[in-house]
């Protein structure tokens, strides 16, 4: 990907809170933050990826907008809209690949090929067996629309979608260099209602999957064993945020749903294992506001026998301490990831 101009304002509309980043490239390829915004949402203003209430979207964006000059912005989709898929074909030129995508994503995309937007990457060509693989990606253009409609609604300009694995790799890659050969990566991004897993090989995504579960399982849970709100049960959950002492049945609580989650990625993780011959997981890196509840990243590296860590995207680009306030930050680096992510795009983008 060749990149010329400015870096866009990475918007990232979750389905508890927006995050908003914007990174400043200076000479020699420094940046910073110069800007870090969080809005959070009333509930049930997304559902399963669908926006419910678009008002409480539009006036986030625009509280979050209210005296920035910048309004070009890189936005993102995820869940049930889009699909990531690595397929095999035959060795072919750019041309040929480019008339043959449409027959192939036929065969792999389940929606009506009119409903979608399609891009592609080749990920690798194995010149002695005549193949190559390629990265298939089909995105409902209905919530592409209903998502870049909410920002122009707010008075924005949408110039980008990306989806929620690769901008969570585009961080890592430029924070922590890219995965050199023959290691494998695995990136788990936790949302609110969604994980998303991204597992690199030799330098390329090898392995994408969405799990319809995240941190607001954790909330829910709590809530319902101790007969609270939504505010103290999130409070709780990260550790009583200033409410006191957090009760006893907490911990017991946040452990069970945290080793149902950490099941399923390790589900995940088995499949892919048993699928791409003699291979080893080498690094575990984990993102979005669940990432910061300790007991789900001790659940994930007992059952993988992995380290695992928490993706720091400040290694993308440190805050101007002039420009954003620490405390803004603090206990929210892990939600930034994907905003930041987002911000690493540029206004003029050649693929």
């Amino acid at each position: 990907m060749a990149s010329e101009g400015k870096n866009l304002v990475g918007v990232d509309i979750g389905s508890n809170s927006i995050k908003v980043a914007e990174i400043k490239e200076g000479r020699k390829g420094k940046r910073t933050l110069v800007r870090f915004g969080f809005h959070p949402l009333p509930p049930q203003t997304i559902v399963d990826g669908h926006v419910m209430n678009s008002g409480a979207v539009v006036e986030g964006l625009q509280k979050l907008f209210h005296k920035a000059r910048r309004k070009d912005i890189a936005m993102r989709a995820s869940g049930h809209s889009v699909i990531i898929k690595k397929i095999t074909m035959p060795l072919m030129n750019a041309s040929e690949l480019n008339e043959q995508i449409g027959w192939e994503a036929e065969q792999h995309i389940p929606f009506d090929l009119a409903e979608v937007q399609i891009d592609y990457q080749i990920l690798h060509e194995r010149a002695e067996q005549r193949q190559m693989d390629v990265l298939l990606v089909a995105a409902k253009k209905e919530e592409i629309a209903d998502l870049t409609g909410l920002a122009v609604e707010a008075g924005l300009r949408p110039k980008v979608v990306d989806l929620d694995a690769f901008t969570v790799q585009n961080c890592y890659e430029v924070g922590y260099g890219a995965p050199s050969p023959g290691e494998t990566v695995v990136l788990i991004h936790v949302g609110a209602s969604l994980t998303t897993i991204n597992i690199l090989a030799d330098g390329t995504t090898a392995f994408t999957r969405d799990i319809a579960n995240g941190g607001a399982a954790i909330t829910e849970e709590i809530q319902r064993q101790l007969g609270i709100g939504q505010d103290e049960a999130e409070a709780y959950k990260l550790g009583g945020d200033g409410r006191g002492i957090v009760p006893k049945e907490v911990p017991e609580i946040i452990e069970k749903v945290v080793d149902g989650l950490a099941g399923e990625v390790q589900r995940s993780l088995d499949f892919f294992l048993a699928t791409s011959g003699d291979r080893e997981i080498n690094r575990i890196a984990v993102s979005g506001g669940t990432a910061n509840v300790q007991a789900l990243l001790e659940s994930i590296g007992q059952r993988s026998r992995v380290q695992v860590e928490l993706l720091d995207p400040l290694r993308v680009a440190p805050p101007d301490p002039k420009k954003v306030d620490p405390m803004a930050l603090q206990g929210r680096t892990a939600q930034a990831v994907v905003a930041m992510g987002l911000a690493l795009r540029k206004d003029r983008e050649r693929n």
